[in-house]
């Protein structure tokens, strides 16, 4: 199975490159004032607008390092039954696959009260590597905010 791998200041983190439309550079991001914690601002991808989630921001607390390797990661983020919408996750050193088995992985022993969004974790010759659950990164409300459908007007 391929993964992308990223960094969250000095850990190494992987998404299922399935889930990935494209990987961006860093791009002029729109700023959205009073969003909610995490979400950055928006980007115009393909003359939409796509919600862009700061993965630093929303794990560590810090905003990403605006270098060369930090990256805009589209995912295809479900946002219903078999439908999805594109979400945005500005990731540092996103710039490697890596191939993996899926029983590769297993549970860290501390996922109580961990955030969802943390998987289970591989080890290699560097250390451990952890899954990121790209469907598990928003809050319910954060999700109904962000892909909420506009109102029809009659």
């Amino acid at each position: 199975m391929l993964f992308l791998m990223f960094r969250l200041g000095q850990d190494r983190y992987l998404l299922d490159a399935g889930q990935v439309e494209v990987v961006l550079p860093l791009l002029t991001v729109k700023a959205l004032p009073a969003a909610p914690v995490g979400v950055v601002g928006a980007i115009n991808y393909r003359g939409a607008p796509v919600p862009l989630i700061d993965l630093s921001l929303l794990a560590l607390g810090r905003a990403a390092a605006p270098l060369l390797s930090t990256r805009i990661i589209l995912v295809r983020y479900p946002v219903g039954a078999g439908e999805h919408a594109l979400l945005g996750l500005v990731a540092e050193r996103a710039i490697e696959t890596v191939e993996r088995d899926p029983a590769d992985f297993v549970g860290t022993g501390v996922e109580a009260g961990m955030p969802p969004y943390l998987g289970p974790v591989a080890s290699d010759e560097k250390g451990l590597i952890q899954r990121v659950r790209a469907e598990a990164l928003l809050s319910p409300v954060i999700r109904e905010i962000l892909f909420q459908q506009p109102a029809t007007h009659s």
